[in-house]
């Protein structure tokens, strides 16, 4: 027997710390991680010891023989891996884990408690160089960010890595402190006035204009904007969008674009056992969407999304996957990959794919998704809403609803430089440039890039900068007022990990009540509200 890695795989690489016997790979440590959709595990080295099930953070690890039926093809894609591969390359060497540090408390706060700054918050707590005192802020009154809000609200089991970032959250180290927004609240000087340094976790959560002639048009929007609507952000869940018209078509075809494709073609049973917030719920339920056209600028051979996320839609019955062969003719093959690694296993298991949907037979399925490349966009089309899209070339495609889903920007903070078009902190191994005992990491120190577990390794880099700097002497003692004190002097209302609990724990109860796994709560006052029950 062997276990199987499967589609949510998060690329968090626990399961690689805990097998005895060195046979999931490519682990981070080795030079096809940053490169690798997901991790594979060797059925011929595995040990059958479980270690890994346990480890993973988002259950996507099963034993061979108790893969369910729709992650099946998982079986032979974990063999194939190694077989395409060979030998695994040698790791690289790990960094030294550096020299105890003597003194008092590090202080250290950290701004964004999406996944980048929890792993932050997991490597400073569970450091023994030195004795560390974190707290994880938060401008929103609900912690873990992306997973929350950026997560399909169908892709239930990636959203457990949640559980991980409680765990840290209890840690005897770490306190939380959210509702509070630096520049709002507290301004940059004073944070650092309260802590030895700032680490900056703060994630890319506005979507990019393409400046296209009406993109300004109703009807037009970006997928952060639609995203966080769906996902009941309190700062977009007000927005309404036009779901009449039967197409929607979507610019961009990373796996953000296929999850809005596959929300926007979701059947009522679907969406009901998500955990859409309420108002998207009944607006989804209601759509006339019957198409999404996926287009892309450049050919299918640079196709953004990954082979998990095409395979998802490529198997539910409901949705046909339209793709033309035509379009297909420079995917790789695997007798012609001049490399045998991990960029290049993607590269074939998604070029497989694509020519497997375009063998496939038309079916009669009640919604349909079309993969287009080769595609430029040059206007959005329409007078008073969008009535669709015009492509190089002159193509016209009809549409009621565009969605840019071609990046993020981070917003910056005051007070920290940052790179104008992007919003990125500039940055060397996670220490900021420019301002004193300032780091970062996630979104906002590398771009809108990878999955949840990518931000690990790009923590523990940060990191360990921040503690060489610190056993170097270069972190001020705070010499400021306490962050506390600063907040309880303007009145602001903190919302910690029990007040929290207590919102998560409602959501919860209110979805069990009518068979949901949660109802989202999406005004910021009323999260607040009830996180205060916790005081009561």
């Amino acid at each position: 027997m062997t276990y199987v890695i499967t589609q949510s795989c998060c690329n968090d690489a626990s399961c690689v710390e805990v097998c005895p016997v060195d046979c999931i790979h490519p682990g981070p440590d080795e030079p096809g991680f940053g490169a690798a959709e997901m991790l594979y595990i060797h059925p011929d080295e595995c040990i059958d010891c479980g270690a890994c099930e346990d480890a993973c953070p988002v259950n996507a690890i099963y034993p061979d023989y108790e893969v369910p039926d729709a992650f099946a093809p998982y079986v032979d894609i974990n063999a194939a891996f190694f077989e395409f591969t060979g030998e695994q390359d040698e790791p690289m060497p790990l960094p030294p884990s550096g020299t105890k540090i003597p003194g008092g408390p590090l202080k250290v706060a950290v701004v964004g408690a999406g996944p980048a700054g929890w792993y932050v918050a997991q490597e400073l707590a569970t450091t023994r160089r030195c004795d560390v005192e974190i707290t994880v802020i938060d401008r929103l009154a609900t912690p873990y960010g992306l997973v929350r809000y950026g997560v399909a609200p169908d892709h239930l089991d990636t959203k457990e890595v949640a559980a991980d970032f409680a765990k840290t959250a209890r840690h005897r180290r770490v306190r939380t402190r959210y509702n509070v927004e630096i520049g709002r609240d507290v301004t940059h000087e004073e944070l650092l006035g309260a802590h030895h340094a700032v680490v900056y976790t703060t994630g890319a959560g506005e979507g990019r204009s393409l400046g296209l002639p009406g993109e300004e048009l109703p009807g037009s929007t970006s997928a952060a904007e639609l995203v966080g609507w769906y996902n009941g952000h309190p700062d977009r869940a007000a927005l309404t969008f036009p779901l009449a018209h039967e197409r929607a078509v979507v610019i961009g075809n990373g796996n953000v674009a296929l999850d809005l494709a596959r929300l926007l073609l979701a059947d009522e049973e679907a969406l009901t056992s998500s955990d859409l917030a309420p108002a998207a719920l009944e607006a989804l339920a209601a759509s006339g969407i019957r198409e999404v056209v996926v287009t892309a600028r450049r050919g299918a051979e640079h196709a953004a999304f990954t082979s998990p996320e095409l395979r998802a839609l490529a198997d539910d019955p409901g949705i046909d996957v339209v793709v033309e062969e035509a379009d297909l003719a420079g995917l790789p093959t695997q007798d012609g990959a001049s490399e045998r690694n991990a960029s290049t296993f993607a590269a074939v298991q998604k070029a497989d794919l694509l020519r497997d949907l375009a063998a496939r037979p038309r079916t009669n399925a009640a919604k349909r998704l079309v993969l287009r490349f080769g595609l430029t966009p040059t206007e959005i089309l329409g007078a008073d809403t969008v009535a669709g899209v015009r492509f190089d070339g002159g193509e016209e495609i009809e549409a009621g609803l565009v969605v840019r889903a071609t990046g993020y920007r981070s917003a910056g903070v005051d007070g920290v430089p940052h790179e104008e078009g992007t919003g990125r902190f500039t940055h060397e191994a996670g220490r900021v440039l420019g301002s004193r005992a300032t780091y970062t990491a996630g979104w906002a120190k590398r771009g809108p890039s990878g999955v949840i577990g990518t931000n690990r390794a790009c923590a523990a880099e940060t990191v360990r900068t921040l503690l060489d700097d610190h056993a170097a002497g270069s972190l001020a003692d705070p010499a400021g007022e306490s962050l506390d004190d600063l907040l309880a002097e303007r009145g602001v209302i903190v919302v910690d990990q029990t007040g929290w609990n207590t919102l998560d724990t409602h959501e919860r109860e209110s979805g069990k009540e009518i068979g949901r796994p949660r109802v989202k709560v999406t005004d910021r006052e009323e999260q607040v509200r009830i996180a205060a029950l916790a005081r009561v």
